[in-house]
């Protein structure tokens, strides 16, 4: 019988990190009558046994905040975690301890919220005994998995109002404008708001591009009357037989490579091949951070009830997940180490190659 459930927010923040938390807490209390332990800073709090007891009034009005109340980190993996002591630093495996704190505070089931790195840690955990239920998160919507995760539609809305402005200052100081977005290794991200905003050039990690195509296309709405460019280019974009910029190496990060700066690069190569003024915008962080959209609220509170529906059935080693318009389970096996990529010659691609999108090739 369930009568104390655990709950983290690991990775990078998100917007609706606070939705699934509040859903989370809500149903656990209201609907079962259990109790619920927050572990603050990801897995940190479960290693270092740092942690709060939830209650209702802490989860009262944050379905609209961002960020999160437990706080968040993407540095801190359990099974190598940094450990300093005098003034060295070494890694060891600390799950053992997870274990144990677990077992201490006598936790039924760990509500594991997080991406690809938290969700790992989550099925090492499930295969070491541990009762866990994860929650997908990332606004990169990479995760083969499930079809949405959330975060995604709100960092759609926030890349499509910033292509929205650069086209007016692009149309009145007949510039090519670029606009770098997030999405590592996937071009989720810059597709949908791409396509959203309009933009006369797409650049995916999916469609290696060639710049001197990307300079046709600015040639050909030259041509055309049309002396502005909008170019939006994922994180993760490269040229034919290139590779992808990389904005420096973190080490000992369990995601050790940042991606960025390939904006920049295309802005040099643009001016040099045809003359016109470029300018680049990289959004970084804003789309992690702000409210969440209504889509995004309403998505994290149905994964967030669907998360304590599992535990109370006792389907652990679980995620919830989006299939078409239904919140289903599906195995943790299945469900980390494999990134969901746009489709080259997916529905979405066509769409935009339809109505004059270029992706340089």
């Amino acid at each position: 019988m369930i009568k104390r459930i655990g709950v983290l927010t690991g990775g990078g923040d998100c917007p609706g990190l606070n939705a699934v938390l509040r859903a989370v807490v809500k149903t656990a209390m209201g609907k079962y009558g259990w109790e619920v332990i927050g572990f603050k800073d990801g897995y940190r709090g479960l290693v270092m046994n740092d942690y709060i007891k939830l209650t209702s009034m802490d989860v009262s009005g944050i379905l609209d905040k961002g960020g999160t109340i437990l706080g968040s980190s993407n540095r801190d993996n359990p099974f190598n975690f940094r450990l300093e002591r005098n003034g060295n630093v070494e890694y060891k495996d600390m799950s053992e301890r997870v274990m144990d704190n677990v077992s201490m505070h006598q936790i039924d089931c760990m509500v594991l919220i997080g991406g690809d790195g938290t969700l790992t840690s989550a099925r090492d955990f499930a295969r070491k005994g541990m009762n866990v239920v994860g929650v997908p998160k990332t606004i990169d919507n990479d995760l083969s998995a499930t079809d949405t995760t959330f975060g995604f539609m709100t960092a759609v809305e926030t890349a499509t109002e910033a292509i929205d402005k650069l086209h007016s200052t692009a149309e009145a100081h007949h510039r090519v404008m670029i606009l770098e977005v997030m999405g590592r290794y996937a071009g989720w991200i810059a597709l949908q708001s791409g396509i959203a905003g309009g933009a006369d050039v797409i650049l995916l990690p999916e469609i290696p591009y060639d710049i001197n195509s990307v300079a046709d296309k600015i040639a050909e709405r030259k041509q055309q009357g049309k002396h502005f460019s909008l170019i939006v280019v994922a994180e993760g974009a490269k040229p034919k037989d290139g590779d992808v910029v990389v904005s420096k190496i973190v080490e000992n990060s369990p995601d050790p490579v940042r991606l960025g700066g390939i904006g920049n690069r295309i802005a040099d190569e643009i001016e040099k091949i045809t003359g016109n003024e470029t300018r680049v915008t990289v959004l970084g962080h804003l789309q992690r951070g702000g409210r969440p959209c209504p889509y995004d609220r309403v998505l994290s509170t149905r994964y967030g009830v669907a998360a304590v529906e599992l535990v109370n059935e006792g389907k652990f080693g679980k995620m919830v997940s989006l299939q078409g318009n239904s919140i289903i389970d599906v195995s943790l096996e299945d469900a980390v180490g494999k990134l969901k990529t746009v489709d080259p010659n997916g529905e979405l691609i066509r769409i935009a190659r339809s109505v004059g999108v270029g992706f340089g090739d």
